[in-house]
């Protein structure tokens, strides 16, 4: 039975890397539409935006609204990644132990 857990434990570590990253371009993204990089008139940018938005913001909602306000700085992400880190280290320990 433990053997069968070593797959999904295997998708759930490639899931939260890809989270991972989905987060950092997200971060990436804001920032070059913040500093007037990219114009989100544009319909790649837009439709770009609207899909990092939409996977990110459920998971970051929470954590912004427990953080204190750091006068216009979001470190959610970076909380979120730091979360992502451990539930990937805690699985992969759980992997080794099987």
């Amino acid at each position: 039975m433990d053997i069968l857990l070593v797959p999904v434990i295997d998708v759930a570590v490639i899931a939260l890397q890809i989270y991972t990253y989905i987060l950092i371009a997200s971060v990436i993204l804001s920032w070059l539409v913040a500093f007037n990089v990219v114009n989100t008139s544009n319909q790649f940018v837009h439709s770009l935006g609207g899909f990092l938005y939409k996977v990110t913001e459920p998971a970051l909602r929470p954590i912004r609204r427990r953080l204190p306000n750091f006068g216009g700085i979001d470190i959610s992400p970076l909380v979120l990644i730091l979360a992502v880190f451990l539930v990937q280290g805690i699985l992969l320990n759980l992997k080794a132990k099987i």
